[in-house]
C-alpha cells in the first residue's frame, strides 16, 4: 500500500518540549504521485526528522545497563559501538527483551525504533509499559505491538490498553512510512487525563479518562516500561495464517535514544501518589489535543485505522463505556 502526498504545509507546533520545531500537516490521496509531490514529501519529511534529531541531540548520552534490565541470552543482544543504538533479535530458540529499572506513574515516554526488515510475518516487536514483571492478572498496560509481515505487505501497529488485567481494546493502524528503513519515534503521554498513543508526534489514538471513578482508565499503579521480540506465529500475520520462516533468522529491531520526562515512583511515600500541575505533563494544555495535534489525528483516522474496537458491534454488542467519550474533548 503507497500513500502520496498531495499538499503539504509545515507548520509550527506548540509542544512543551519541543517549542521550536515544526511538523507535517497532511491530506493523503491515494493518487498517481508525480516528481513535484515526491519532492514536496521529501522536503517535509527531512524536515521533521531534522527537528527530532536536534531534539534527542540535547539529550545527555547514557548507555542501555543506566536505565535498563535485558532478559535474555547474550547472544541476542547487541549494542553499537557508542553503546546508543541496541539491537534485539528472535531465533527458534529464544527472543529478547529488556525493561526500565524505575517505575513511573504519568509522564512522557519515547524511544526510536526500527522494525525488522524483510519477511518478518509472525513476529512481534512490542513496545508497551506494564505494572509488572509479568503478565499477571491484575496489571495495567499500555501497548504499541508492531505485527510483522510478509515481504511488500505493510507493517500493522497494534495498541491496547489494559487496567486490573482486563484489555480487549484494540486499535489497529497502518503507517504512512516504511518502519523497517529507518528510526521513528514512539512515544506515549500519559496523565490522569487521557493516554496519547503518537508516531513521530503524530497522534494516533487518544484514550480519554472520565470524571467519575471507572474500570476502564490505569491512572492509579506505577508502570515499567518495557520491549521485546517474540514470536506469535499462533494470531500476529493473518490471524495466524502466516507463520515464521525460520530460514530468515535472526530477526532484528533496533532501538535508540531513549527519553522519558515523568515521576519516578519512589516507595514508602512517591511524589506522584497524586497529581499536581507542577509537571508539563499535568497542566491543562497535556488534558486534551491541541488545534495543531487534533488535525493530525483527524488525518490518521480517515487514512490509516484498519480496525477499532470501539466499532466493532459483533464482539461487542453493547460498546464499552470509554467508547462514548470524545477524544476531541
Amino acid at each position: 500500500m503507497l500513500l502520496f502526498v498531495s499538499e503539504i504545509q509545515l507548520r509550527e507546533v506548540s509542544f512543551p518540549q519541543a517549542p521550536n520545531c515544526f511538523s507535517i500537516e497532511t491530506i493523503m490521496e491515494r493518487k498517481a504521485s508525480s516528481s513535484s509531490v515526491l519532492s514536496l514529501a521529501l522536503i517535509a519529511f527531512l524536515a521533521t526528522i531534522s527537528c527530532l534529531s536536534s531534539l534527542s541531540a540535547a539529550d545527555s548520552k547514557v548507555t542501555f545497563d543506566d536505565n535498563f534490565s535485558k532478559s535474555c541470552p547474550e547472544t541476542n543482544f547487541k549494542t553499537s559501538e557508542d553503546g546508543q543504538t541496541w539491537h534485539l533479535s528472535l531465533n527458534k530458540k529464544a527472543g529478547c527483551g529488556f525493561a526500565t529499572k524505575q517505575r513511573y506513574r504519568f509522564g512522557w515516554f519515547s524511544m526510536k525504533l526500527k522494525l525488522v526488515g524483510g519477511d518478518s510475518a509472525g513476529v512481534v516487536t512490542a513496545y508497551y509499559m506494564c505494572t509488572e514483571n509479568a503478565a499477571g492478572p491484575e496489571r495495567d498496560e499500555l501497548d504499541f505491538e508492531f505485527l510483522g509481515n510478509r515481504t511488500g505487505e505493510p507493517y500493522l501497529i497494534q495498541t491496547n490498553v489494559y487496567k486490573n488485567g482486563t484489555g480487549g481494546r484494540e486499535m489497529r493502524h497502518v503507517l504512512w512510512f516504511d518502519p523497517t528503513e529507518e528510526f521513528h519515534t514512539y512515544s506515549i503521554l500519559w496523565n490522569n487525563h487521557q493516554i496519547v498513543f503518537f508516531v513521530d508526534r503524530v497522534p494516533i489514538r487518544v484514550y480519554k479518562n472520565a470524571n467519575y471513578t471507572n474500570n476502564f482508565f490505569p491512572n492509579q499503579k506505577p508502570m515499567y516500561l518495557f520491549s521485546s521480540i517474540w514470536n506469535a506465529d499462533d494470531w500476529a500475520t493473518r490471524g495466524g495464517l502466516e507463520k515464521t520462516d525460520w530460514s530468515k533468522e535472526p530477526f532484528v529491531s533496533s532501538y535508540k535514544d531513549f527519553s522519558v520526562e515523568a515521576c519516578q515512583w519512589e516507595d514508602p511515600y512517591p511524589e506522584c501518589v497524586s497529581t499536581t500541575t507542577k509537571n508539563w505533563w499535568d497542566q491543562y494544555s497535556a488534558w486534551h489535543l491541541s488545534e495543531a495535534q487534533k488535525m493530525d489525528y483527524a488525518w490518521v483516522q480517515r487514512n490509516l485505522v484498519i480496525y477499532d474496537y470501539c466499532k466493532d458491534k459483533e464482539r461487542y454488542p453493547n460498546l464499552p463505556e470509554e467508547c462514548w467519550l470524545s477524544p476531541w474533548d
